[in-house]
């Protein structure tokens, strides 16, 4: 150990003394390229051969062009002084060849408008090609070339249409919502012990809610009445439904599909243990529990069937809903424009189930 001290104090001193003689910019430039030989490293850890790119060549080749051979012999330089020779020469020679390139005046840049115009028909309707996207631009009287449009997209980073067209199942449900119902059975254990079993639908567009009927004993002749109930209130609404999404829970019998079926409303079932494939009741299911279930206490059959259908009607009307920006599924009031009817605001509030849900509204 001592050993090898006294020969880095030797080798260092030797380093010292052949710095006296250089300069003070040769010195900088010297701790300007190993600086950024260490950040040269640093980036590609782990990898077995150290690349430059083109700003790296560029900054060691002016920074070394100036120094003397004799110091760049001696400095630990990533490559030969040989290739940094040749970078220099290649950056004088780039730069020479944009001074000699004549300046031709080309093509005026596309109207911004345009731009915009392109790229909105590229979002609503993914499975358009550029071509299709031109056609469209002539049709409105939108006069531009076909590459201009390409040049659009590709500056926008937008696949080509081919990998656009793939739908994704969330937009497929989104646009197959009107004819898509959901139903589930989903549990709750009143004061005394007993449990109960809540059957719910929810139509997918609307994201009304329809509570068929809670019963402690979920036989196949209460499900089968409780479907017969749905088909009339559907028929009495004129809803266009077609599909019900269900689990294979074995409380539903076959005569439950079948009721459906005769009403033109085909049963699908979701995959073993996937509860994604029925999202949008697991989610109104999470909410009842998070709203109403686990704020209050359940006596009997009667007292659930009262708290429910309370909370049916507050969430068919009152209460706002996400996929309609914040509105209730009923329409929504005019909203205040004038500066003293926003100064004085009377609110009314309306208590349901002793205080458990709460409706604001203006007063009379």
């Amino acid at each position: 150990m001592l050993l090898r001290l006294a020969y880095l104090t030797v080798a260092n001193t030797f380093a010292v003394l052949r710095l006296l003689p250089a300069s003070d910019h040769e010195k900088d430039a010297e701790i300007l390229v190993l600086r950024h030989q260490i950040v040269v490293l640093e980036r590609q850890l782990g990898e077995r051969k150290v690349r430059f790119t083109a700003p790296d060549r560029a900054l060691l080749a002016a920074l070394l062009h100036r120094l003397r051979p004799k110091t760049l012999r001696r400095m630990r330089l990533l490559v030969r002084p040989e290739t940094v020779v040749r970078w220099h020469r290649d950056l004088i020679n780039k730069r020479h060849a944009a001074w000699s390139r004549p300046k031709r005046p080309g093509r005026p840049p596309t109207v911004r408008s345009i731009r915009i115009l392109v790229l909105r028909l590229v979002r609503e309707n993914p499975g358009w090609g550029y071509r299709r996207v031109h056609g469209e631009l002539l049709t409105l009287g939108v006069k531009v070339a076909a590459s201009t449009v390409w040049e659009i997209l590709k500056d926008a980073g937008i696949d080509p249409a081919p990998e656009r067209a793939s739908s994704t199942w969330a937009a497929f449900l989104r646009s197959q919502a009107d004819a898509l119902l959901a139903c589930d059975f989903f549990e709750t254990v009143t004061v005394r012990g007993t449990r109960m079993y809540v059957l719910a639908v929810i139509e997918h567009y609307s994201r009304r809610i329809h509570v068929l009927g809670a019963t402690a004993h979920p036989t196949a002749s209460w499900a089968t009445q409780a479907a017969r109930n749905l088909v009339m209130d559907l028929q009495d609404a004129q809803c266009r439904a077609r599909y019900l999404i269900r689990d294979r829970d074995g409380k539903f019998p076959d005569l439950f599909d079948a009721i459906f079926a005769d009403a033109g409303i085909n049963v699908v079932l979701t995959g073993v243990r996937m509860p994604r494939m029925n999202a949008l009741m697991e989610r109104w299911v999470q909410t009842c529990r998070r709203e109403l279930l686990d704020r209050t206490l359940i006596w009997n059959q009667q007292h659930l069937l009262h708290a429910l259908r309370e909370f049916e009607d507050f969430y068919n009307t009152h209460r706002p809903h996400r996929r309609l920006s914040g509105a209730p599924l009923r329409p929504a009031p005019e909203p205040l424009t004038e500066s003293n009817q926003l100064q004085q605001l009377a609110i009314f509030r309306r208590d349901r189930l002793g205080g458990i849900l709460h409706e604001y509204q203006h007063a009379a």
